[in-house]
């Protein structure tokens, strides 16, 4: 994951993170500094390199704290979907099984 909007993703996610909180996915858009048409999905595309990256080093998830704008407060569908190519989930995007897994990211992220 390279360049200045993924470090300032990286940054956001970070500090909420060590804030125990969620931020969505606009919220995130904005601390990256990506503005216009198509910055959530560019924001996807940076959460889903995120994670990439956090599954090589062996870290839990940083993606985890971001929050759907509808919802029970997880991460969107496409979350769920990276982290089963990455080997990490094998479930369903809502429910309790990912309700579970994304309790478990984001005490894990504390822990650290």
């Amino acid at each position: 994951m390279a360049g200045a909007e993924a470090a300032r993703l990286r940054a956001a996610l970070t500090a909420v993170a060590t804030a125990g909180g969620t931020i969505g996915y606009g919220a995130l858009a904005a601390a990256a500094g990506l503005e216009g048409p198509g910055r959530i999905r560019r924001v996807a595309a940076l959460l889903e390199a995120q994670m990439a990256a956090d599954a090589a080093a062996g870290r839990p998830f940083l993606a985890a704290v971001a929050a759907a704008r509808l919802g029970p407060g997880l991460p969107a569908p496409g979350f769920f979907a990276a982290a089963a190519a990455l080997g990490r989930y094998a479930g369903p995007p809502e429910g309790p099984a990912a309700t579970a897994f994304v309790a478990a990211e984001r005490a894990a992220l504390r822990a650290k």
